[in-house]
């Protein structure tokens, strides 16, 4: 996500961070930079010209040439612009009507039956809501059976009436179904197009008069770079909804819809898609999307994804076999499933300051594991809990009932050893020497 244009920002702003004297002229040559990195992520050229503008002015009114630090003190000017540019604060999701009626509109293939889910997954775990899926596509032909398996999955009711084929009528007995049944959330589905048409819009604008919905959200495929801002503007002037959604930001995206959607259509991206997982849905922050955009990683997110993996009790029962140096693969095999459930792993690695970077191209299989995984179920529950216990014959016995190699096995107990060793160090109040060594590592 982003890396390419995080890289050519890197580089347009490379002279400015200590290297070279800094002048007006490099400075001036440096934002000529930044807007071609711009426009090559499919920014509209307006807003990015716009913006360079903006950061020049602020720059030159900050005394950015007579600063001990002129590089940082320009990147902050950056990231903050870029932060307005994207919304400034994190919009939230209007639930104040029971049931809260959110409508979903966007192109055929944007993802918008998909995250009709993930959005209803995330208000049922996240907001304790309990929410109805209505689908009101009727043109698609397994677009009722979508919905059907996707609320299956998470464990939604979804209401359809596959022999009604007017989706205002379908649209206002969900709702009234879901009165009916105690849902305080009613996501309907709308049916999408290959391309914006009037009888499309006539369509979805006669559905959001009748149902007068609290939330009208459009789903965009931020793939599809400047083509995504210029639908997304034809629906507003429709629909005037109410904020965006980006989906496959997971992808090889450019980056240009998420930077220029609210210059154009001046509603907030809300939500993005981070991969096909109904749990891959995060809240827009502008502030962090400018973070990782500068290749300044978003530790909080990050923080806050693996908070919610957390269990309190299982770790006090971890901590205690640490303790007692009775750490095994089976505690191990349980870390790896947490970490899973956090989400895509390019994504999450994209998340620590500095990495993406160097993992820029570096393929990241979200099978990753899965090599581990095999070698510690071909454990005995003996070796297991004993890692100690494997010798040279286990060793190949391993390998082979995990279809891999002795020396992966080998590299595992290692790594399994050395990890063994920094958590008995945490442990023990070795806490601060970890930290004074990472930084010497820097």
């Amino acid at each position: 996500m982003f890396d390419n244009l995080s890289d050519k920002l890197d580089k347009a702003l490379h002279v400015l961070k200590g290297h070279g004297s800094i002048t007006e002229v490099n400075v001036a040559e440096t934002l000529k930079e930044v807007r071609r990195a711009l426009i090559d992520a499919d920014v509209n050229f307006k807003t990015a010209k716009e913006f360079t503008n903006r950061v020049k002015q602020k720059a030159l009114g900050s005394d950015v040439l007579t600063t001990l630090q002129p590089g940082q003190l320009m990147v902050k000017i950056v990231k903050d612009e870029l932060t307005e540019l994207m919304g400034g604060d994190a919009a939230g999701i209007n639930l104040s009507a029971t049931p809260s009626i959110i409508l979903m509109s966007g192109l055929q293939g944007s993802g918008k039956t998909t995250f009709s889910g993930k959005l209803a997954n995330f208000l049922k775990t996240k907001k304790t809501k309990k929410p109805l899926l209505v689908a009101c596509d009727v043109y698609r032909p397994a677009a009722i059976d979508q919905l059907h398996v996707v609320g299956d999955q998470i464990k939604v009711d979804v209401y359809s009436d596959r022999d009604e084929k007017n989706p205002v009528k379908i649209a206002q007995d969900g709702i009234a179904f879901a009165k009916a049944n105690g849902h305080n959330v009613v996501i309907i589905d709308t049916a999408g197009r290959l391309a914006v048409d009037e009888a499309m819009m006539k369509e979805i604008a006669d559905v959001h008069t009748a149902i007068q919905p609290q939330e009208t959200l459009f789903v965009v495929d931020s793939m599809t770079g400047q083509d995504a801002v210029n639908t997304a503007k034809a629906f507003n002037d429709i629909l005037n909804f109410d904020g965006v959604i980006l989906t496959k930001l997971d992808g090889d995206t450019r980056g240009g819809a998420a930077i220029s959607i609210k210059s154009v259509v001046d509603k907030p991206i809300k939500f993005i898609g981070t991969g096909e997982k109904m749990e891959a849905i995060d809240v827009f922050y502008p502030s962090r999307m400018a973070d990782r955009i500068l290749g300044m990683g978003d530790v909080v997110s990050l923080v806050e994804r693996a908070q919610e993996q957390f269990d309190e009790e299982e770790a006090r029962k971890l901590q205690k076999k640490i303790a007692k140096n009775q750490f095994g693969f089976d505690d191990f095999l349980k870390q790896i499933q947490q970490v899973k459930k956090m989400g895509n792993m390019k994504d999450l690695m994209g998340m620590i300051p500095g990495a993406g970077k160097m993992l820029k191209d570096v393929d990241i299989d979200d099978d990753a594991f899965k090599h581990i995984e095999a070698i510690i179920h071909s454990m005995t529950p003996g070796e297991r809990e004993n890692p100690s216990t494997i010798n040279a014959s286990r060793k190949k016995r391993i390998g082979k009932g995990s279809g891999t190699s002795v020396q992966q096995v080998n590299q595992l107990l290692k790594q399994f050893n050395q990890m063994s060793k920094m958590m008995k160090m945490m442990q023990g109040g070795g806490g601060r020497k970890m930290m004074q060594m990472m930084n010497q590592m820097k």
